[in-house]
């Protein structure tokens, strides 16, 4: 069987069918980006925790039938008085539970839940702080310097944890370590 190929105007036809012989037309499995990853282990770890209790996880996109919205959102979120409150530069004030699913999966993936929370709001909000401060963002930026560092720090621990928690078998990744 004779295979067709490009005629030399279009060379870079033939990189595919290089590539392809070369590797035995295997691709490697993409590898997905680590706000994927953590995405996606927040979302195992957090229906898990969910089903734990008798409720059926909404599916994205959709809401959970109104009978149940307020016990799975509740469960999810956390219910009474917020534990967790920051107040940013521009007056603003953030607030969370610390229980509730959510807050479960965070404490897994990140390991300080309260600490997360913190620098989380801190470096999402550095733009909104630059703005209301009228200071260039590198001056902010360099202010935070620290919230930054613990930041990248806790994103790689909870990458590390989303992988192992996306390893295991089903509804074991929600079991603390």
């Amino acid at each position: 069987m004779r295979i067709p190929l490009p005629s030399p105007r279009s060379a870079a036809g033939l990189l595919p069918l290089l590539g392809c012989l070369l590797t035995g037309c295997s691709a490697a499995a993409p590898v997905p980006a680590p706000d994927e990853t953590i995405k996606a282990a927040t979302r195992a770890l957090t229906d898990a925790c969910l089903m734990r209790q008798g409720l059926t996880p909404p599916h994205p996109g959709e809401s959970p039938p109104p009978t149940d919205e307020q016990q799975i959102t509740a469960a999810l979120f956390g219910k009474g008085p917020t534990e967790l409150s920051l107040t940013l530069p521009t007056g603003y004030v953030v607030r969370a539970h610390t229980d509730g699913c959510l807050g479960a999966a965070q404490q897994r993936l990140y390991g300080d839940q309260r600490r997360w929370f913190r620098v989380s709001v801190i470096v999402n909000n550095l733009e909104a702080e630059a703005s209301h401060t009228h200071r260039p963002l590198s001056e902010v930026r360099d202010r935070h310097r620290a919230d930054l560092a613990d930041w990248h720090r806790m994103r790689t621990r909870a990458l590390s944890e989303a992988t192992t928690v996306l390893n295991q078998p089903p509804f074991q990744g929600d079991m603390p370590r």
